[in-house]
């Protein structure tokens, strides 16, 4: 097995190019484990490490752009109000150590039904860059993994980054395992809530006196998120019944 260890972005992809089945590390979380147990032998392993673009992320106006390499522990830090979802998911994530080297990149090049992060990325809908010395591309999150430990980036691509829409609404990750953490999921659910906006958008209200169709639908949307607050309270709580109120 040939370790390769480039400096810098520009030439990972030159690596990739030339050994198009280097395998990428950063985190190792994923990778070290099935060398380990001798389910993998690959015939390069290209470390990401020294690239620190990777570990970095940019806040914007609608989205975060994440670097590929970010590790759960920072995005549970700094990016848990922005991206509530995918900042929930780390929290069951093996031990401490691990969240500190795991990558949400990790997670997509590995492409493990069991990723703890793909249910959040699928809910926000966040598209993954991939390049290669040819260029780079978005790939739809929906479209990213194609079966079980297999995904849409050709040989010579690497992930660099994902696009993740900041909430708009609460977020929620629950996951099911043989324990309550320190687990690899059995299954895992995400959710960005946009109740409020797909009832508004549902909402042909007409236009009077007493009220704008406009304003009509802005009031669902906000009845809606209510409503559903209050369900879910009430869940929570096991009483049966939700909150009394006007709107």
């Amino acid at each position: 097995m040939e370790f390769l260890r480039p400096a810098d972005w520009g030439e990972a992809l030159a690596a990739k190019a030339a050994h198009p089945t280097a395998v990428p590390i950063a985190g190792g979380t994923d990778v070290m484990v099935e060398i380990n147990f001798d389910h993998r032998r690959p015939g390069y392993l290209l470390d990401l490490n020294r690239i620190a673009e990777l570990r970095e992320w940019e806040v914007g106006e609608d989205a975060v752009r994440l670097g590929a390499s970010v590790p759960y522990a920072q995005i549970m830090e700094g990016l848990h109000r922005e991206l509530p979802g995918l900042a929930l998911a780390p929290h069951t994530v093996a031990s401490p150590q691990i969240r500190n080297r795991g990558s949400v990149g990790g997670n997509l090049g590995t492409a493990s039904p069991a990723g703890d992060a793909h249910p959040a990325l699928l809910a926000a809908g966040a598209p993954v860059e991939a390049e290669s010395v040819r260029g780079s591309r978005l790939i739809p999150i929906d479209a990213f993994c194609t079966g079980v430990k297999r995904n849409a980036p050709a040989p010579d691509e690497l992930i660099r980054a994902v696009h993740v829409t900041k909430a708009a609404g609460p977020q929620q990750y629950s996951k099911v395992g043989t324990r309550n953490a320190m687990v690899i999921a059995v299954c895992a659910f995400g959710l960005a809530k946009r109740f409020a906006e797909l009832c508004a958008g549902a909402a042909n209200p007409i236009h009077d006196v007493r009220g704008t169709a406009s304003y009509r639908k802005h009031a669902v949307g906000i009845m809606a998120r209510r409503a559903l607050g209050w369900t879910w309270e009430s869940y929570r709580r096991g009483t049966g019944r939700g909150a009394e109120g006007v709107a």
